[in-house]
Order: C-alpha cells, then sequence, then structure tokens
C-alpha cells in the first residue's frame, strides 16, 4: 500500500471504450481512484452506484472519480451501461495498476486464503501527490467519506 506524500505512480489503462487513460492525463486536477474487485457483484456494484449518486458533487469540486478493476474492457461496458456510471472504469488485468499501488493482497474468506485486490480508495492530489490513503474501505460510505474529505470535513 502506497503512503500519504509519495508520488501516485503513472499508468497508461483502456477505458470502457477501449480508449487508453493515463493518471498523468489529469494533471492539475485531483483524482479519487478507486480499487475494486470486480464488476457486478453486490460490494462492487453498490460502491460504484454511491460514487455515480455523487457523481455531480465531485464534479462541482473539479475532481475526476476513476474505478479500476482486473475485469476487462467488455466487462466495463456492460458495467457502466448496466448501472448509468457516469466516471471512468480502467481495465488492468495484467494488474499493472493494481501491483503498483500496492492492493494486489492476500485475502481470508470463510478460512480460505487467496490473493485479490483490497478495496482501496486513493485521493490524489493536483501534482499526482497521494494525498489520502483508505485502505479496505465499506462499498456503501466511500464516496460519501471522499466527498467530506474534499469539504474539509475529516
Amino acid at each position: 500500500m502506497l503512503e500519504v506524500g509519495t508520488k501516485a505512480p503513472d499508468f497508461t489503462l483502456p477505458d470502457q471504450n477501449g480508449q487508453p487513460v493515463s493518471l498523468s492525463d489529469f494533471r492539475g486536477k485531483k483524482v479519487v481512484l478507486y480499487f475494486y474487485p470486480k464488476d457486478n457483484t453486490p460490494g462492487c456494484t453498490r460502491q460504484a452506484c454511491a460514487f455515480a449518486a455523487s457523481y455531480e458533487a465531485f464534479q462541482k469540486l473539479d475532481v475526476a472519480v476513476i474505478g479500476i478493476s482486473k475485469d476487462s474492457v467488455s466487462s466495463h461496458l456492460k458495467f457502466v451501461q448496466k448501472y448509468n456510471l457516469p466516471f471512468l472504469l480502467l481495465a488492468d488485468p495484467d494488474r499493472t495498476a493494481i501491483e503498483a499501488y500496492g492492493v494486489w493482497q492476500e485475502k481470508k474468506l470463510y478460512g480460505k486464503t487467496s490473493m485479490g485486490v483490497v478495496r482501496t480508495t486513493y485521493l490524489i492530489d493536483e501534482q499526482g501527490m497521494i494525498e489520502k490513503v483508505m485502505p479496505k474501505v465499506k462499498p456503501d460510505t466511500n464516496a460519501a467519506e471522499i466527498l467530506a474529505c474534499l469539504n474539509g470535513e475529516n
């Protein structure tokens, strides 16, 4: 997991339309970068829908919202269309950004241990530095917590 005050690793990944998107494209603007395990699963859907419901508030603050998982471009496109998600979802099947940001970790579920994406959100400032790290976030409250932080309430 990366720490506050470190430079956010740049990456270039395809979005839900197959277009390349780089973190450096957003220099000069804050970015909410959230990593999640899988499209169309209950927690990930709730998290994405919470960001979608708060999207206007992020836009008013001139903050970009980007979700990343190891799902494919086509999976992301279906997810975006099904839930009318207004922000970018980036496909990282090779785990380039997922591993660079330290969110590929050992997870335990029902006593079984496996490797997977730990739901984590990073707030990156206008200069590309990590401003806040939120590990193991809750899907339902993540968007609201980030907005509170952006509004100086946290």
